[in-house]
């Protein structure tokens, strides 16, 4: 079964499962902050093994559950947990699920994910919103037959929406929250970088590092998608101990309260008629 075929399936399989359903903003919670789901008013609840042609996520910290319910006075659906690269998945495969969203009606992406700091001006608990990226996962989730609706050819300057990010960083002023804002890089992990890498990486003018969300906002975007990211900083390339997963937990969990501030106001103010 080719990829459009796959799509296809699934997408009706989940309108046949959702019923009356019809979310037009999407969330991707990545690690340790799955307990921003605590804001989500949850009508639907699927483990992501029960979607046919899902990928199942392996990684600690990642529910691994598709969620559909209100926040912010609007339907959205919701990811808690995404897949990766370093799973063993293709591209194409991590980003299936933005593909369903399309299908289901889905017109504005937000992306969050954990991320290490590269801008020796970030502390750990600091959350960036992502301004532009740098891809470095060699795998590109459009290589192959393209797949309607987005062009072969994708241009990729506008691929973090400015109205979100000046609403976000309104939304920061007002509640006294530090916003950061910067180019995101991603790799391809699983392990986290060498001091040496860090420099690299901060040479090539990224502010923050992580595994994940790249993919996603392109395929987003392909599917002609408004999209947002934010990273929390969960560990520092300044810091020379060992970083363990564990602790990039502990990070996200602590910034999981100013993030549901951002992200159900910033639901709670967006009209989707203005989507660019």
């Amino acid at each position: 079964m080719n990829i459009s075929d796959k799509i296809h399936e699934t997408a009706k399989w989940m309108k046949n499962r959702t019923g009356n359903a019809s979310p037009q903003i999407a969330i991707i919670l990545g690690s340790g902050l799955g307990s921003l789901e605590k804001s989500i008013d949850v009508s639907i609840e699927i483990p992501y093994q029960e979607i046919p042609h899902f990928p199942v996520s392996t990684v600690e910290g990642h529910a691994g559950k598709l969620l559909i319910g209100r926040l912010g006075g609007k339907d959205i659906i919701a990811m808690s947990g995404r897949f990766h690269y370093y799973e063993g998945y293709s591209t194409q495969e991590t980003t299936f699920p933005i593909r369903i969203f399309y299908e289901l009606g889905v017109k504005v992406l937000l992306a969050s994910n954990a991320a290490g700091g590269l801008n020796p001006g970030f502390r750990i608990g600091d959350m960036m919103v992502i301004t532009d990226h740098i891809n470095l996962i060699p795998d590109h989730p459009l290589r192959g037959k393209n797949i309607p609706p987005g062009p072969r050819f994708l241009p990729l300057g506008d691929a973090y929406s400015p109205r979100l990010i000046s609403l976000a960083e309104r939304i920061a002023t007002k509640h006294d929250i530090t916003l950061r804002d910067g180019i995101y890089l991603a790799d391809s992990g699983p392990t986290y970088e060498t001091p040496a890498e860090y420099r690299m990486y901060r040479l090539l003018g990224a502010d923050a590092i992580g595994m994940s969300t790249v993919p996603e906002i392109i395929v987003a975007r392909h599917c002609g998608m408004e999209c947002f990211g934010i990273s929390v900083i969960t560990n520092s390339g300044q810091k020379t101990s060992i970083v363990s997963h564990e602790e990039v937990k502990i990070a996200a969990d602590k910034a999981s309260a100013d993030m549901a501030i951002i992200f159900k106001e910033l639901i709670e103010n967006l009209s989707l008629s203005e989507q660019c």
